[in-house]
């Protein structure tokens, strides 16, 4: 891909208009060989919003501690990159979209009142069994010091059947755990701070127009609940978190949460009630300077 072309933005994009927008774009077709558009966008001088932040880390789980939770970034960059996905050159409908993984990379912990400048941009494209994954890269910077980046990986499913799947190994539950209660108002009230309103986060009638048999949970307020969990073992320094998105949480819900030390960080996984069936998996990793 050439260098992009960057946009910048005086103020963050709207959500409301651009689901509108989504919707409008429902019969967008990809073609057979579709291409990403070299461009991104970009905010600059981002003042926090103390109230936002405090909403943010009670929907999530977060203590105040002086520094922002390391997911919270990517409230930033949601409406720049959703604006990327409707930019009339993208290949895909953005509704419909599925988020299989996101990692995020923190250099250093940002402080409340630092300003922030945010850049987001199309990364790969690639042809898979399932359909066509790309990523959306984000880089986060303060002072011309960059102390943030995430990818976010998304695929757009085109109903192939793939390759035929090994017959599943039989797997004992998980039993050291923390059991979670995940309301059915949590994808309102996450969205209600990220602007993410997507139907299939709401009711079961939004949920239903869209093909899934009631609402569920936002895989980014998943991801944010588990490192609330663990926030007070996150590395002081640079580390990274990798989290791949599996089963969908529907909700509300009975869900377990489990950890495991390992050389250079954490793995963890959130599980359905019966300790099995997972609706995430994620890494922590400590960077060496």
């Amino acid at each position: 891909m050439s260098e992009p072309a960057i946009r910048e933005l005086r103020n963050a994009p709207s959500m409301l208009p651009m689901f509108a927008k989504a919707l409008m774009r429902v019969t967008v077709k990809p073609g057979k060989n579709p291409v990403l558009p070299a461009i991104g966008a970009r905010l600059s001088d981002i003042m926090l919003d103390a109230k936002h932040l405090a909403a943010y880390r009670k929907v999530c789980g977060f203590s105040s501690n002086g520094t922002l939770p390391i997911t919270y970034p990517h409230m930033h960059a949601h409406p720049l990159f959703m604006s990327l996905l409707l930019d009339s050159s993208f290949p895909f409908p953005a509704i419909g979209l599925v988020h299989v993984g996101n990692r995020i990379t923190q250099y250093r912990p940002i402080q409340e009142r630092e300003q922030l400048d945010v850049e987001c941009r199309f990364g790969a494209l690639e042809k898979k069994d399932a359909g066509f994954e790309f990523s959306i890269l984000t880089s986060v910077s303060t002072g011309g010091e960059q102390v943030w980046e995430s990818e976010s990986t998304m695929l757009y499913r085109t109903g192939g059947g793939g390759k035929k799947k090994d017959a599943p190994k039989k797997v004992e539950p998980a039993t050291d755990v923390v059991e979670w209660s995940v309301p059915d108002n949590i994808g309102r009230k996450y969205g209600a701070v990220s602007g993410d309103r997507n139907p299939i986060h709401l009711y079961p009638l939004t949920a239903k127009l869209l093909g899934f048999k009631r609402q569920i949970a936002h895989g980014m307020w998943s991801k944010a609940r588990c490192l609330a969990e663990l926030e007070a073992q996150l590395p002081k320094g640079p580390f990274s978190v990798d989290v791949q998105f599996k089963l969908p949480m529907f909700i509300p819900a009975k869900v377990k949460f489990e950890q495991k030390p390992v050389i250079n960080g954490i793995d963890f996984r959130l599980l359905g009630k019966d300790g099995i069936k997972p609706h995430l998996h994620g890494q922590i990793r400590e960077i060496e300077d």
